[in-house]
């Protein structure tokens, strides 16, 4: 039934109460701009799901690393600027050849270094939440701010423009050490790029956690031991066990999906394999803690795995 005291369109709507007129709008509510580049980015490089581009991902998140491949990487041009900027200084009082020369170079070296290391963050930004989203964001675009500066050091320098690319090489400098910490909050206040599973703690001894007959086949479930979160699945006539919290970002690995001998996050699309927790697909590049499986009086039991794994 229309209210008949309501006007307007699908924008908003217009309200007689007592003689006021009120409106209000109706228009959804904006999404952050960190957030539109995000998808925009993630779509990009997903490829609409093509294996080759999951491939790439892989490379750049550092799946086959182990680690984060981006903070690898950032070491190059924080190295290479770091010695630019020392050997200029050096350069300033002893205006040597030698020291024209290697500061050169060292901001050629930074400049190929943050040329691979921001592929590498574009990707790893690509599956950030929030908060850490925007801050990446900022450090990213700070990031294009100080190759900016440092490039146009080196056309300086090119141009016998020494004092000039001196300047702009500091300035460079200066931006990139705030860059830096904003790097650094998010790896140790937002925990990007640390293994979530660290900290959990897992029964030395077979402990029960679930009835075996609570297990169905070929679906993820949920049990847990002393407030640790443990994944189970049962294919057939093995049940296997991982930690339930994605190394990633923390999401819960039993409401993924199986795709055969793997589970699928939830939250980014990680893939681990249920045999030993090593990483299949990024983003995730630490593999899930893998934990040893026995059936004893109708209950399931797990225990942390032994050196050679499960």
């Amino acid at each position: 039934m229309t209210n008949p005291g309501v006007t307007g369109d699908q924008t908003g709507y217009r309200e007689d109460i007592g003689g006021l007129h009120i409106e209000e709008s109706r228009k959804p509510e904006s999404k952050p701009v960190d957030e539109k580049v995000q998808k925009f980015v993630d779509k990009l490089l997903y490829a609409e799901g093509r294996p080759g581009a999951q491939k790439i991902r892989n490379f750049l998140n550092g799946t086959w690393l182990g680690e984060p491949l981006h903070a690898a990487l950032t070491d190059v041009p924080i190295g290479a600027w770091t010695a630019a900027i020392v050997i200029d200084g050096l350069d300033s009082i002893r205006h040597r050849q030698e020291f024209s020369v290697a500061a050169d170079t060292s901001i050629l070296i930074g400049l190929a270094g943050a040329a691979s290391a921001a592929v590498a963050g574009i990707a790893d930004w690509s599956d950030v939440d929030p908060p850490a989203r925007s801050v990446g964001l900022l450090h990213g675009l700070l990031n294009v701010g100080v190759t900016t500066l440092f490039t146009t050091s080196s056309i300086l320098r090119r141009k016998d423009s020494r004092n000039g690319g001196r300047i702009f090489a500091a300035l460079g400098y200066g931006l990139l050490m705030y860059s830096a910490h904003l790097g650094g909050k998010m790896v140790y206040e937002h925990r990007v790029g640390v293994d979530r599973t660290a900290g959990e703690v897992f029964p030395e001894d077979f402990v029960p956690v679930l009835a075996e007959s609570e297990l169905s086949d070929n679906t993820p479930t949920r049990a847990s031991h002393e407030g640790t979160p443990i994944l189970l699945v049962r294919r057939g006539s093995r049940i296997f066990a991982l930690a339930e919290t994605c190394s990633h970002f923390s999401g819960p690995l039993s409401e993924g999906k199986l795709e055969d001998d793997s589970i699928v996050c939830p939250y980014h699309a990680s893939r681990f394999a249920l045999e030993d927790g090593r990483v299949l697909d990024g983003p995730a590049v630490h593999p899930q803690p893998c934990l040893e499986v026995r059936v004893r009086s109708g209950k399931i039991e797990v225990r942390k795995a032994r050196a050679n794994g499960c």
